[in-house]
């Protein structure tokens, strides 16, 4: 059934490009598919025409601040208005990063979580977060020293808590490079967080659906032509390869070992996804090092452009993006009613 759609992009975060990219392929999208679709930027006039337009569902390819950290998705709830994605609360909790693991271990003490089969799938980098006004009212910087006895050693990544898009992001091989590298992440966000660098096969798993009956699309294996994954190779695919399902050869070296490991990836995707409480989609990106897979975020409004990792996911997993889009439409308004 067509419905009248407003696609939410743009914004004032970091992130504001690759949000309007992410909106025209949601957009030229939905059109194919008979929607009547209203594209708004989240400027002043939001509001107003969000009030107006006799809007029956939003999507929200908002990414970065005002996006992912539960802003919009309050006040989507204030005016009344159903939308594809998690609840502002759950948008709060985790836009932070580092209070990821605090939930994922929450939730497997719960009762109810007890016979999951994906519980325990997920494991995490030793991380330390602080906050920038450490550093500038009470001499945190002269305590760096520390963050080997934290982390294991180095190299470290060192990024913003709070954002996305690789930006800030830096991989510091001495502790000599940590400083500049926190002056770099602190330009994006107040709080920073060091992670004990995982060395693998960067991964990224897509999951639609909700609770128990969640389900993981196949993982994409994303292999950057030199460095990691940064924003620059977000930008540019030529600068990335993708593969999914994942080459063989970078997961195991036998057949039952490459089932296994895949496996492993997607239940630790269901397990972050569940245990966060994320509604209708979410992107878990991790490091697979050739024995777990360590989870370093979760994105609640993942990319969506032609070359994003969710569309080349749900291609390989035999339906059309916009026949998900049309279920996630559908799930929005049927929530919206129950």
């Amino acid at each position: 059934m067509p419905y009248k759609v407003a696609v939410l992009m743009g914004g004032s975060s970091f992130e504001r490009e690759f949000s309007l990219g992410s909106g025209k392929f949601v957009t030229n999208t939905l059109r194919a598919r008979g929607h009547e679709v209203l594209p708004l930027d989240t400027d002043a006039n939001l509001v107003e025409n969000l009030r107006t337009q006799n809007i029956d569902v939003v999507y929200i390819a908002l990414h970065g601040k005002g996006g992912e950290d539960g802003t919009i998705q309050a006040l989507l709830e204030y005016l009344g208005v159903p939308y594809v994605g998690s609840s502002s609360q759950v948008a709060r909790m985790f836009w932070n990063k580092s209070s990821l693991p605090h939930a994922v271990k929450a939730f497997r003490d719960l009762e109810c979580a007890k016979d999951c089969p994906a519980r325990g799938a997920a494991a995490w980098p030793k991380s330390v977060s602080l906050a920038a006004v450490s550093f500038k009212d009470m001499g945190a910087a002269k305590a760096l020293d520390l963050l080997p006895s934290h982390l294991g050693g180095f190299p470290v990544a060192v990024k913003p808590a709070r954002g996305g898009s690789a930006m800030g992001v830096n991989r510091v091989d001495k502790l000599e490079g940590v400083g500049a590298a926190i002056l770099h992440a602190f330009s994006f966000d107040s709080a920073v967080l060091i992670e004990q660098w995982i060395q693998g096969v960067e991964i990224a798993v897509g999951v639609v659906g909700n609770g128990d009956a969640a389900r993981a699309l196949p993982p994409v294996e994303i292999a950057p032509k030199r460095g990691f994954f940064d924003t620059a190779a977000r930008q540019d695919s030529d600068l990335v390869d993708y593969y999914c399902p994942p080459r063989p050869e970078s997961l195991a070296g036998e057949k039952a070992s490459q089932d296994a490991a895949l496996k492993s990836i997607e239940l630790a995707a269901l397990e972050v996804h569940r245990a966060l409480g994320c509604r209708d989609l979410s992107r878990i990106d991790m490091i697979w090092d050739g024995n777990k897979p360590y989870v370093l975020e979760v994105n609640v409004s993942p990319g969506t452009t032609e070359h994003s990792l969710l569309p080349i996911a749900v291609a390989a997993s035999g339906i059309s993006f916009g026949e998900l889009l049309d279920e996630l439409l559908e799930g929005a308004l049927t929530a919206s009613k129950a």
